[in-house]
């Protein structure tokens, strides 16, 4: 873990103990949080202390009082959606598609109130959590049609030279864990992408709620839960767990009915779980979404037109007070007369940014800190400073600037400050630069502006960011992730703890499914995508043949 890392997207407890000292705010679908956990739909009140949600713009408790699941109710949660796994993996793709399309039909019959209660416990405004809403229900519909197509199974058949009949297709791992984010609570939490892709594959969930917007996380556990009810489903299917501390998602994660961890937040809290899971006696994969600092490369070509491009990229470091977990923290600037007029028109319109509200108190101190561990360390300048936004957690954007030496002497440099602050480094040539990129760790991300006139060392570069990052941009900037069959967000260790797969797009079902070969079966105990003459459009890919050895 990197000192910068002590708080970031998941690390955001800051609700007290005692009472609220401000009014409850809007309530979704005009029924006020009860602050207990969904046990396949059965409500059940914790054991632990009182705790409450907190006003983001304000660092205020309000509202219901929370209480932690107790041990056992983890241990119930975990019970019941084993018990219910076989049942929900047997049923039609069309059984299970219709219970993602409710999903998606109950989080939208909860109104606006589900955006006002958000918006009071994250401190984002109305029209992104609008826009994350619809992402959300858009990913609930885009893997009820993946399902419906078939191509879940990944059915093959085949054959070798020694006549053994071969099909193989893939089966659900079973319950999975999911921890939502605290930065997305609606697209990346109880019902965001993991619990999504995970349902698809036809695995329980069991979400853990976020403490930084636990009304929000329990709204749409209900509408899950009504989603499941509606359409007859296995009541263990999903449950939802309130927890504050490390001891609900610890214990979570630690059961062994449990069969693999969705997770997006801080390296800290991923790589928690990572231990957790490998210590059990049967370890179980956690695919976990960590910190990734995004780097832009800009190449010679590219500056032709600052003023534009600095806006650009300004943009992009401040949107939603730069708590993406794309957000371009790192800028490779050309050192010259042309970068110095991009970094001059850059630091210009991040003077006139003004902070917003950030998602907690916690997550405000630790950009705060952040930033100055940054300012601090020998050769760093600071190129500019924004103004700090009403109230006590709306820290100011700002740039700071180093030289490519500076930057690899110091390992403080290199890690996330989550917030809207970015760094940028200076090169020399293309030899510094290249040196740069293979230093640099894993990465959700890498951006390449140039023209084509660097097209010679644009494709010297490619190689290597395709080693550094999940998704290679050419031009644009990384914040924003379409949902899409094709889209990857993930990256090498240590962005995600599962290099090979991605928690965006349809390929995130992958991570719950495991292949299971059937040889020489009678065709009657095969299940029905692997017989001969199934539906018309399933896909049966064939490979070569290959004469069979002794493994």
């Amino acid at each position: 873990m990197h000192p910068t890392e002590d708080a970031s997207r998941s690390a955001a407890d800051d609700s007290p103990a005692h009472g609220p000292t401000s009014s409850p705010g809007s309530s979704p679908g005009g029924r006020l949080p009860t602050g207990r956990s969904l046990l396949a739909g059965r409500e059940v009140t914790g054991d632990g202390d009182a705790w409450y949600a907190v006003a983001a713009a304000t660092g205020e408790p309000f509202g219901t009082p929370y209480r932690d699941a107790s041990a056992a109710q983890v241990a119930e949660a975990a019970r019941l959606a084993a018990a219910d796994a076989r049942a929900y993996r047997a049923l039609p793709a069309e059984r299970r598609a219709a219970f993602l399309d409710a999903c998606a039909e109950e989080i939208e019959a909860l109104g606006d109130s589900l955006l006002e209660s958000a918006a009071r416990e994250s401190g984002l405004p109305l029209a992104r959590l609008t826009g994350e809403r619809g992402r959300t229900c858009g990913q609930l519909r885009l893997f009820a049609d993946l399902v419906r197509s078939g191509s879940v199974s990944g059915a093959r058949l085949s054959s070798g030279p020694s006549g053994a009949d071969v099909r193989l297709r893939r089966i659900p791992l079973g319950p999975v864990a999911v921890f939502g984010a605290s930065n997305f609570p609606l697209a990346f939490s109880v019902a965001g992408g993991d619990t999504a892709s995970a349902l698809a594959a036809g695995c329980p969930v069991v979400a853990k709620a976020h403490p930084a917007h636990p009304g929000t996380c329990e709204a749409v556990a209900r509408a899950v839960t009504a989603a499941a009810a509606r359409t007859g489903m296995p009541a263990g299917v999903f449950s939802l767990l309130v927890g504050r501390g490390h001891a609900v998602g610890l214990a979570l994660v630690g059961d062994p009915r449990i069969a693999a961890v969705g997770f997006t937040g801080s390296r800290a809290g991923g790589l928690a779980l990572v231990a957790a899971a490998q210590a059990r006696p049967v370890p179980v994969p956690v695919h976990a979404e960590m910190s990734a600092v995004n780097p832009v490369i800009m190449l010679d070509g590219a500056l032709s037109a600052p003023e534009g491009t600095a806006a650009a990229y300004v943009a992009s470091l401040t949107n939603g007070a730069g708590q993406f977990c794309t957000n371009p923290g790192l800028l490779l600037l050309p050192a010259g007369e042309a970068g110095d007029a991009f970094l001059a028109e850059a630091a210009r319109l991040t003077e006139a940014a003004e902070g917003q509200v950030m998602l907690t108190p916690a997550v405000a101190r630790s950009y705060t800190e952040g930033v100055r561990r940054w300012a601090r360390t020998p050769g760093v300048r600071e190129a500019a400073r924004g103004t700090a936004g009403p109230g006590p957690c709306a820290p100011a954007p700002a740039l700071l600037e180093c030289d490519a030496a500076v930057y690899t002497a110091h390992e403080v440099l290199t890690g996330e400050v989550f917030g809207p602050a970015g760094l940028v480094v200076r090169w020399r040539d293309t030899a510094e630069l290249a040196g740069l990129l293979d230093r640099l760790e894993g990465q959700l991300t890498a951006t390449l502006h140039a023209a084509d006139s660097d097209r010679a060392t644009a494709l010297e570069l490619l190689p290597v960011l395709e080693e550094r990052a999940g998704r290679v941009l050419w031009g644009g900037w990384p914040t924003g992730v379409e949902v899409c069959h094709a889209m990857v967000h993930g990256g090498p260790w240590p962005a995600t703890s599962s290099p090979g797969t991605t928690s965006v797009g349809a390929l995130a079902i992958d991570r719950w499914l495991r292949p299971v070969c059937y040889q020489s079966f009678p065709e009657a105990l095969l299940p029905p995508e692997l017989h001969t003459d199934a539906a018309p459009g399933t896909p049966r890919p064939t490979g070569p043949s290959f004469t069979p050895e002794l493994r």
